[in-house]
């Protein structure tokens, strides 16, 4: 399981990073569907990868986020956004268990099939506050040797008002 660490989440009026250029902040804040762009932006073809899927404890930062009770578990899903094959996004996915039920157990069987499709298509769906961090390279685990840094946003969105944490890191490849 590849594992991220971030120190400081910021909402957009704390965004005060001075290295944080035009193109990565209209990533970070665009209200739309990630995987909707993704697909106009990638010259071939977009995928999936699951990387990891399974019930665990979130970390502290996740689990306050979500307003979970005290050592509640959820189901953590973990994959790479590919274009043409290439990882451009890493996203983590925190569902409390209290929230896969009813309409929401479909998030239970998505396999290689994008969250945000889901998301986007229903229409009790509602988001949270765009939150962004910076990760240093060597918290990413890639095969490469990449120096760039790594931007990552975080919202809660809500399926008939239970909530689910997706947290989005875009990947340097996402931008050559």
């Amino acid at each position: 399981m590849t594992r991220y660490r971030i120190q400081h989440w910021r909402n957009r009026a704390q965004s005060f990073y001075s290295d944080l250029s035009p193109d990565i902040s209209d990533w970070l804040f665009d209200p739309s569907s990630l995987t909707a762009r993704l697909i106009k932006h990638c010259s071939g073809e977009f995928s999936v990868r699951v990387l990891s899927e399974g019930y665990s404890h979130p970390r502290l930062s996740e689990h306050k986020t979500l307003g979970m009770k005290n050592r509640e578990t959820a189901l953590i899903r973990e994959v790479h956004l590919l274009c043409d094959d290439h990882p451009v996004v890493y996203a983590r996915t925190v569902i409390p268990i209290s929230t896969l039920v009813g309409p929401q157990k479909r998030l239970l069987h998505l396999g290689e099939k994008p969250l945000g499709a889901v998301l986007f298509s229903d229409k009790s769906m509602r988001r949270g506050e765009v939150q962004i961090a910076r990760l240093k390279p060597e918290q990413v685990k890639l095969n490469s040797n990449t120096k760039s840094k790594i931007w990552g946003r975080r919202s809660v969105f809500r399926l008939n008002d239970k909530p689910l944490l997706v947290s989005e890191y875009f990947l340097p490849d996402l931008f050559v």
